[in-house]
């Protein structure tokens, strides 16, 4: 940090941002969300204005910057993360840019129900040291996720997105995780043919929106986010149908194939693997609110 500011001023900055987000329905959270990302104040002192008196207070972007930043906010509905440049997900700090999807809180869920049933499986040694695809891996989030959680395994990441790789690789680095992720520009499981019918698990969280959906959604998303992570054709089935198909060829038998869909997909989706017919154990789970938002299968033996 190469700026300063003094509390005053921060103190003054802070109630006008918070002003400006209330007139314009943005979570008031996510100022001092900002704050802590450009200074080392915490929650607690920025709620109970601790810092007002102080003399100087080291910033990343002088108030000037931030205030522009902050009506790029409320006025274009830029998500803040992407003002940022980073966001938190599962134990990582993430890099972030308009290239890559936003990593939802919830999608913190599919490596939890990797954990489980991987060590639910009677192959549980197998699986746990072999080799995992992340498909369409965005921003990187799900590898790494992986990774963290089974050290032992090899991770394969791919996105057709070449600037997203740049993103995820850029994340790996950042976490100490670049040891153990392989990535790959390319559709699916096209890069990895050299791995047909070894593949340990298959997850992915593919775009999976409805085409004509996409225009109704908050601006945050429709505006900013990129489409190629969220159009998932006529009926939001394109990209699941592909991968339930090409992940039949891919698994090892006992393998894993966990996505991550949208509200009202799920019971589809197990239709869909359940016809395919060389899956079984087809499971629906649901994310914090209750909606079945994850669907998992095993390569038949």
């Amino acid at each position: 940090m190469t700026e300063s500011t003094s509390g005053q001023a921060l103190y003054q900055w802070r109630h006008w941002a918070l002003d400006l987000s209330q007139t314009h329905s943005i979570d008031l959270e996510e100022v001092d969300w900002l704050l802590q990302s450009v200074t080392s104040l915490s929650s607690l002192s920025l709620r109970l204005d601790l810092y007002r008196g102080d003399v100087e207070i080291p910033i990343r972007w002088p108030l000037s910057i931030l205030t522009q930043k902050w009506q790029q906010r409320t006025t274009e509905r830029i998500p803040v993360q992407y003002l940022i440049g980073e966001t938190p997900w599962r134990h990582f700090s993430l890099l972030v840019s308009p290239e890559v999807l936003i990593p939802r809180p919830e999608t913190e869920l599919i490596i939890d129900i990797a954990e489980t049933l991987s060590a639910q499986s009677p192959l549980k040694e197998k699986l746990q040291a072999g080799h995992w695809a992340d498909l369409g891996t965005g921003s990187g989030a799900i590898a790494l996720g992986l990774a963290r959680s089974f050290p032992d395994a090899t991770i394969h990441a791919v996105d057709i997105s070449p600037s997203a790789l740049e993103i995820a690789q850029k994340n790996a680095q950042k976490n100490h995780l670049s040891h153990q992720i392989t990535f790959y520009t390319g559709s699916w499981l096209s890069p990895l043919a050299k791995l047909k019918g070894t593949l340990s698990a298959i997850l992915s969280n593919p775009p999976y929106i409805p085409s004509q959906t996409i225009s109704t959604l908050q601006p945050e998303v429709a505006n900013h986010e990129p489409h190629l992570a969220l159009n998932g054709g006529p009926d939001g089935l394109d990209c699941l149908k592909a991968l339930i198909q090409s992940g039949s060829g891919h698994l090892c038998p006992g393998g894993l194939w966990i996505t991550e869909l949208m509200a009202g997909q799920a019971e589809t989706v197990a239709h869909l693997l359940h016809q395919q017919g060389t899956y079984d154990h087809i499971r629906t789970h649901p994310d914090l609110s209750g909606i079945d938002r994850f669907v998992s299968a095993r390569k038949a033996h």
